[in-house]
């Protein structure tokens, strides 16, 4: 077979690099890692089905079937004869139908509350987090005053629900942003065992939602590291390929030569509205406040106003173990929290209504990137 090399109008500069060593085990290696999750006496019995099992994932991951499951793409495609995953086609539909939900005019404007917190009293740290105590004083306040619906995402579900997963963002974009698909195409891949992948449900809820609230802690001077996995998921929400056949799946040559082309980088969360608050109890709140905003704003979306960018410390240099009842004392902060809230449900309504404008939010940027 020919090599994109040897096509004639094909710049040798774009030749994906090469030179990484490989990641691919042996089969007694494989088998000694698959069988750990089986590691519970209650097993043993099953140790002969588990062999099979395991001999059976080993021929999946042997022959590197990713998407054991595909059709033809159809209609609406660059190749509708190319075969897509039939998970990717069920988290297209999905994201399609927020789409639609969020453009419907008959309903209620949605507000996603994000938990970005990864302690919750049903695992280790046996305590529920500040920052859900926050999310929930946030929903009172918008229910109060009614008119928009709430979506609540608590992203401890992460560290204490048995199939939670947001595995990490394999970097596609930084090979061409035609190869990063919208919705992602990484996962889940079923012969690395990369599954239970959590993403396909947070894309719809972030693209059906009119304004985000994101509230959380700071770890080591930045944001948790279930918000960062999710915000590097996101990636392909702000210039990814929502045609997966262009790029004839994974080619990563193909798709450095369509970015060459000249790429559109369709922003798909675009004209949003956010609010952050971040808490910490040293150091860090306002670098990872300023951050977030800046990640929000770079993908296009517009913050609510000053009064909901809030960067606070509860207990400032206090023993962690009296947090919570700091907080509990601290009723400047929990208005502060119903405010901005309150804001970005104003915001949500008037840009809903047509009264309020973006400024300068037609114009063509001259560099996406």
């Amino acid at each position: 077979m020919a090599s994109h090399a040897d096509t004639p109008d094909f710049d040798p500069i774009l030749t994906p690099r090469k030179g990484m060593p490989s990641p691919r085990l042996n089969k007694r290696e494989f088998t000694r890692r698959y069988l750990m999750q089986f590691e519970d006496p209650a097993f043993e019995p099953l140790k002969s089905q588990l062999t099979d099992v395991a001999n059976a994932a080993w021929d999946a991951y042997k022959h590197s079937r990713k998407s054991p499951h595909t059709r033809r793409a159809g209609s609406g495609f660059n190749d509708p004869t190319y075969e897509l995953s039939v998970d990717w086609i069920a988290a297209k539909k999905a994201i399609d139908d927020a789409n639609a939900h969020h453009d419907d005019k008959t309903r209620a404007p949605r507000i996603l509350l994000i938990n970005a917190s990864a302690r919750s009293e049903h695992t280790c740290p046996g305590e529920e987090s500040k920052s859900y105590r926050m999310v929930e004083l946030a929903k009172a306040s918008i229910e109060e005053k009614g008119g928009v619906d709430v979506d609540i995402l608590s992203l401890d579900r992460l560290a204490s629900e048995y199939g939670r997963n947001i595995h990490p963002c394999k970097a596609c974009f930084s090979t061409s942003p035609a190869l990063c698909h919208w919705p992602c195409s990484c996962y889940p891949n079923h012969s690395l065992g990369q599954v239970q992948d959590w993403m396909n449900e947070i894309y719809p809820l972030w693209v059906a939602a009119h304004g985000v609230m994101i509230i959380t802690p700071v770890n080591w001077y930045s944001p948790t590291s279930p918000l960062k996995l999710m915000m590097d998921r996101l990636v392909c929400a702000d210039g990814g390929n929502p045609d997966p056949t262009s790029t004839q799946g994974k080619d990563a040559a193909i798709a450095k030569k369509m970015e060459m082309d000249g790429w559109a980088y369709p922003r798909h969360l675009k004209g949003r509205i956010f609010s952050v608050v971040v808490h910490g109890d040293t150091e860090g709140a306002e670098n990872t406040r300023r951050g977030l905003v800046d990640w929000l704003r770079s993908m296009e979306l517009e913050s609510a106003g000053a009064l909901a960018e809030l960067d606070r410390y509860i207990g400032y240099w206090k023993n962690y173990a009296e947090g919570h009842a700091e907080f509990d004392k601290d009723d400047n902060l929990k208005d502060e929290v119903r405010n901005a809230s309150l804001t970005l449900r104003e915001a949500v309504l008037a840009r809903r209504s047509g009264r309020t404008i973006s400024a300068g939010a037609r114009l063509k940027q001259p560099r996406e990137k």
